[in-house]
């Protein structure tokens, strides 16, 4: 039986710049066996700079401009985290997160890109925006667009500081974007009023002096007034003041000027130079710290000083694929020495560039921008449509691996070993907040062959047991999901939950991997369990060739209070609390079909808890519950219709769909439970009419970590409704209505309409 190899070391990327998507397409197309890729970040789509101008001026879409970080981590089998990086611990080998605990590497590298500069002018960190990080940025020029849009009759006067090919392209696209909301409005262009600032003589004072006097003409040419010779002096609310004396009044203020790096890198002790970028050699690597690389805007290079360019970073993607390989595998690193001249392509917001590249510089013309549009979708391309790799085939065995690494047994000797066991319940023993407890006699802190509740009297114990293969790789945001799916089942019937017992199978690796990955594993796991004043109590680990993880949960509840699937009756209404989807979008994760923030919409309700909502259903009279889990809406609603011994209306337009659902369902994809769940659709009086509805798949879609499905009375169900979105379920709805028995003997009705009964 061929097994996984063994994870003998963690290469983990901070940042989703240029440079590490580049290195990330690399690595799926050739992965290292032996290494766990893991990647930090605090944005799910890394903006591409090139066409970022683009977007802003209305020429492309969010997607066409965006490299989507999720399908392409799944593509190279990369731990996605989705968290910031605020610090280092260079002799743990260890990346400090600011929600999360800290992720350990044995190689790092870091592509973060700038932060805005800590500006002495005052007042341009409270009242200008900046233009990076860029995410942030756009952000806020989609509000202003939407802004503008509402109120197209209402004057604006902006401001952008800096003169450099990044503030006159954006002056450009900005303008050309809001003159056509202004025309499309009936509204005169003149209602924008744009000002560039510049400390200057003349505009890209870098580059070739004809470009700058060509884009200060186009610039006068379209209206916008450009003030050369001006350093800005101060920014006040609606004014920017100049050290000359000129005062412009301006609604907002963009601060284009030149960024900084991220203050946490120079604390970290890593080499850096006046600015706060990491000081690299030509192999890209800290020359202070062999084992931190960084490429792209943070980071300097020592022998060839180069401005912070998206060009740089572009190029920087294979030489720092090749180093970080050569590192991993001990072999010697490649120099690289980036160009001294490069091409840029300065676009005017209205489907026309200039091209520079010094001493040459000419246009504006539309060709020059169809040849920059060719190349800026030619580098989208790689990282679109992505194919899932299959099935590595056989290879020799990992030249990470040392010689004397035992193949992995099964049986009893498949367990994590002692010592690594251990270390991480050590370190999650300190983050249990209700660790000691009188009701837990015996848990974690006693070497036991098996823990011991004590059930106070008149209440009744309830015990549930789910267990799955992770859907995500990042085991803290599994463990997490995994806990709230458990714990659901106890909501689901009244309980409030006491203890956990864990179940987790590692994939196979070294003693110091398991003991990193098992930390981290229940540290999510404790997060959840600690909102839900419950306590892990002991477990059971083994090795296997995938992360897998679950809970056996133990509530209370007094007898006489138990919501039971039997309490389903006429005149009710039948409240879902979380929009369904996750089995198709996972399913389309898997063949890196779906978009990242659908991913990532799906995430965060699995995240969120039953227990609030629980509270509310009971509060607005409900006395029949259940949990929408693996056989989905349909099977959970037929098992509370098979022991009520009632019928229902179901209304299919009211059902709450996460994000990107139902356009994958159209795409026909389906969970691998999708078709046994399917068998329940003979349950349905009117399939024939239904069946053809797009969101019918939706009812047979198995769900992780789902919402509760719950009856209450119809006259309470608008205030049960208000609590639940109050208590954070967006998503509540009111889905169907219990009926009396049907004559037919089947008990589900599907009807379509866009009332919420």
């Amino acid at each position: 039986m061929q097994r996984s190899r063994p994870i003998v070391q963690d290469l983990v990327l901070v940042g989703g710049g240029h440079s590490h998507a580049i290195a990330l397409k690399k690595f799926g197309m050739k992965p290292l066996p032996g290494v766990r890729l893991t990647l930090i970040t605090d944005v799910a789509h890394t903006p591409y700079s090139g066409m970022l101008p683009g977007y802003v001026a209305g020429l492309y879409s969010f997607d066409d401009c965006h490299i989507d970080l999720r399908p392409l981590s799944q593509f190279a089998q990369v731990q996605m985290v989705v968290d910031r990086a605020i610090g280092l611990d260079l002799e743990q080998n260890r990346v400090l997160c600011a929600n999360r605990p800290a992720i350990a590497f044995d190689l790092l590298s870091i592509d973060i890109g700038s932060t805005p500069t800590a500006s002495p002018v005052p007042g341009a960190l409270e009242y200008a925006t900046p233009v990076k990080p860029i995410s942030q940025f756009l952000h806020y020029w989609e509000q202003l667009l939407e802004a503008v849009t509402q109120a197209p009759h209402q004057p604006l006067r902006l401001g952008i500081v800096g003169g450099g090919a990044g503030g006159v392209e954006l002056a450009l696209s900005v303008q050309a974007h809001l003159q056509r909301v202004y025309r499309a409005a009936g509204q005169p262009a003149a209602n924008l009023e744009l000002h560039l600032f510049h400390r200057g003589s003349r505009l890209l004072p870098d580059r070739n002096p004809w470009l700058g006097q060509r884009l200060g003409k186009i610039l006068s040419d379209r209206g916008l007034r450009l003030h050369l010779r001006e350093s800005v002096s101060e920014i006040k609310p609606g004014l920017v003041r100049c050290k000359s004396g000129l005062d412009v009044e301006c609604d907002r203020v963009f601060w284009v000027t030149q960024a900084a790096a991220a203050p946490w890198l120079s604390k970290s002790g890593l080499a850096t130079d006046t600015q706060g970028f990491i000081q690299v050699n030509d192999a890209l690597q800290s020359v202070s710290h062999p084992q931190v690389f960084a490429a792209g805007d943070i980071a300097t290079m020592v022998n060839h000083s180069r401005p912070k360019a998206g060009v740089f970073a572009v190029r920087q993607g294979k030489p720092l694929f090749q180093n970080l390989c050569n590192a991993l595998l001990n072999k010697p690193l490649k120099p690289f020495v980036p160009q001294k001249k490069y091409l840029i392509l300065v676009g005017t917001g209205e489907g026309s560039a200039i091209a520079s590249r010094d001493p040459f510089a000419f246009g504006p013309s539309p060709w020059l921008w169809r040849w920059k549009d060719h190349i800026d979708r030619k580098f989208m391309r790689q990282f679109t449509h992505l194919k899932p790799m299959g099935e590595p085939l056989p290879a020799p065995r990992s030249p990470l691996l040392p010689p004397q690494f035992p193949m992995p047994c099964a049986g009893c000797g498949s367990k994590v070993g002692s010592s690594t066991l251990e270390n991480s319940l050590r370190r999650i023993q300190q983050e249990q907040t209700w660790a000691n407890r009188d009701d837990v006699l015996v848990g974690l802190d006693a070497a036991e062959d098996a823990a011991v509740v004590q059930v106070p009297a008149g209440q009744a114990m309830v015990q549930t047991v789910d267990y799955f293969r992770a859907l995500i790789a990042d085991p803290f945001l599994f463990g997490q999901i995994s806990a709230n799916h458990c714990l659901s089942d106890l909501f689901a019937m009244g309980a409030e939950p006491q203890s956990a017992l864990a179940i987790a199978t590692l994939p196979y690796a070294t003693p110091a991997k398991h003991e990193e990955a098992l930390y981290q594993l229940l540290s999510g796991a404790v997060k959840v369990l600690n909102q839900a004043n419950a306590v892990l109590i002991g477990g059971h680990t083994s090795e296997g060739a995938e992360l897998a993880f679950g809970l056996s949960c133990n509530g209370l509840a007094p007898p006489d209070r138990l919501l039971r699937k039997s309490g389903l009756k006429p005149g009710q209404v039948l409240l879902l609390t979380k929009p369904l989807g996750t089995g198709t979008l996972f399913a389309a994760d898997m063949q890196l079909k779906a978009k990242g923030r659908w991913i990532e919409a799906a995430i965060e309700s699995m995240l969120l808890s039953n227990q609030a909502a629980a509270g509310c259903l009971r509060e607005g009279g409900a006395i029949a519950c259940t949990d929408i889990t693996g056989f989905g809406l349909l099977g959970h609603l037929a098992e509370m219709l098979h022991a009520s011994q009632v019928s229902v209306e179901l209304n299919l337009d009211a059902i709450p769909v996460l994000d990107g659902a139902e356009n994958t369902l159209q795409q026909g994809i389906f969970s691998s439970l999708y078709a046994q769940n399917l068998q329940a659709s003979r349950q349905i009086q009117n399939l024939e009419q239904v069946s053809s509805h797009p969101l019918f798949p939706l009812l047979f879609d198995p769900q992780t970590s789902g919402g509760l499905l719950a009856a209450v009375p119809g006259d309470r169900a608008a205030d049960c409704l208000a609590c639940l979105k109050s208590a954070g379920y967006p998503h509540s709805r009111v889905i169907g209505s219990v009926l009396p028995p049907a004559q037919s003997k089947l008990p589900i009705t599907i009807v379509n309409r866009l009332d919420n009964f």
